[in-house]
């Protein structure tokens, strides 16, 4: 086993079938072959080469008909990419079309052509993959709007909120990824065509009209200047990965935080056998967390060396491609992994709503000093009502009572304080501000964007 990726016994907690297909030996060559013939049709639509030569070039490319076994034996000696191709493809051909294959054009252009073509594949799935996460983050948000829970800052319990609020901040989180997407896409799938050192020379004064009719034949956008050594694109792309891992990532590490056993709020789902321990019986492990935690910060780390690809030197960088070839399919097979088991996570999450009441009240009320403090300060002031709740509830922790006991036995308090009053300021539902209402405003943000 290489990499934990391409492994058959772990690979597929790291990432996708499908992913790892799109990025295949197979699949790269049918992307070399589909540029190699885009670029024939469009020379001969402006009369560069022979129509004929192209369409016998489209019979031949077929990638089932090239023996991978003996183009790498020669990709060995060679060391370029594209030499293999153009040999092996070219002997289906006959002679006499033959000769216009690859006319004009590097291997960069096909490999990055070809490239683009795997990546508008991939972040088809991505985007899916995007969608289904927001949608199972909508039901969660959308049914857990009002269930009160604590809200902690620093690790500890600081004023109430609802858990359908911190899903809601997940699900705005992937809705700016999503539109981050659909623009990056767009500065990201253009056709490479350049030749040597990206002048076009070979091809005269049509280059420019050959690169867009390649272009129109691949679906792909038309760049305004070649782009062999202008790698921000794919700088932004890798960038991109990272901080959709990151979203993930964070809210993997806040489920396992709620699973802990003295937590107990929120839990994967229950599957027999799933999440137990090697010899402790009662163990319920988080397993999908762990995962994608651990590919958020393997994502982390991949802009750093596509950000080194982009520094080349003069026209053609050395070393630049094989680090995007360590790069850009590794992010993208590692980021399906991600969504995957997200998706799988909060599909199946399970929600103790009486878990979330009763840890509310485990502090004897305390997280509700603040709710108190401001129900105080219209009457005594801000400071003073602060100084007189904190007093209150260092004599609760001191002495073992409630907060409401320790303000209840306050004289100094009874003029601004009832049971009745205090009892509505001290209710963990009554103090969740406008979290329903930011809910409400995100959910109606996903089903604009029809995932609501």
């Amino acid at each position: 086993m290489a990499s934990v990726i391409d492994s058959a016994y772990l690979g597929d907690g790291f990432g996708t079938a499908s992913m790892r297909e799109v990025f295949s030996d197979h699949a790269r060559l049918a992307a070399w072959v589909e540029a190699e013939v885009a670029l024939a049709q469009a020379q001969a639509e402006q009369g560069m080469i022979p129509p004929e030569a192209a369409e016998a070039i489209a019979r031949a490319a077929r990638p089932d008909a090239l023996d991978m076994a003996a183009m790498k034996a020669d990709y060995d000696v060679s060391g370029v990419a594209i030499v293999p191709l153009v040999r092996h493809l070219g002997a289906l051909i006959d002679e006499h079309s033959r000769r216009w294959l690859h006319y004009g054009a590097t291997t960069q252009d096909i490999v990055d052509t070809g490239t683009v073509l795997q990546m508008r594949r991939a972040l088809a799935l991505i985007s899916d993959d995007l969608d289904a996460v927001a949608r199972a983050l909508a039901v969660l948000a959308r049914a857990h709007r009002d269930t009160v829970m604590a809200g902690r800052s620093f690790q500890q319990q600081a004023v109430p909120v609802t858990f359908g609020y911190k899903a809601a901040v997940w699900l705005d989180e992937m809705l700016r990824h999503r539109t981050r997407l659909v623009a990056l896409r767009q500065r990201l799938e253009v056709v490479q065509l350049g030749g040597a050192v990206g002048t076009l020379a070979t091809m005269g004064d049509q280059g420019p009209a050959v690169r867009a009719a390649m272009a129109r034949q691949l679906g792909l956008g038309e760049p305004g200047i070649t782009w062999h050594v202008a790698r921000d694109r794919w700088g932004e792309l890798v960038q991109w990965q990272a901080l959709v891992g990151a979203s993930l990532g964070k809210i993997a590490g806040e489920v396992v935080l709620l699973m802990r056993s003295e937590v107990g709020e929120v839990f994967e789902g229950a599957v027999p056998g799933r999440g137990g321990s090697s010899t402790m019986p009662q163990k319920r492990n988080p397993v999908s967390c762990p995962q994608i935690i651990a590919i958020a910060r393997k994502l982390r780390d991949l802009p750093a060396l596509q950000l080194d690809a982009m520094m080349q030197e003069h026209e053609r960088g050395a070393g630049a491609m094989p680090m995007e070839w360590l790069t850009v399919p590794e992010g993208f097979v590692l980021l399906s992994g991600a969504l995957a088991q997200t998706r799988s996570l909060l599909e199946g999450l399970e929600i103790d709503a009486a878990r979330m009441r009763a840890n509310l009240a485990a502090g004897g009320g305390l997280i509700m000093a603040e709710a108190v403090m401001m129900g105080l300060a219209p009457a005594m002031g801000r400071d003073a009502a602060k100084a007189a709740v904190e007093g209150a509830a260092r004599r609760a922790r001191e002495g073992g009572q409630s907060l409401r006991a320790a303000l209840m036995a306050d004289a100094a308090l009874a003029a601004h304080l009832n049971a009745a009053t205090l009892d509505r300021l001290l209710d963990p539902a009554r103090y969740t501000g406008s979290a329903g209402a930011m809910v409400d405003a995100v959910l109606q943000q996903a089903a604009a964007a029809g995932l609501g």
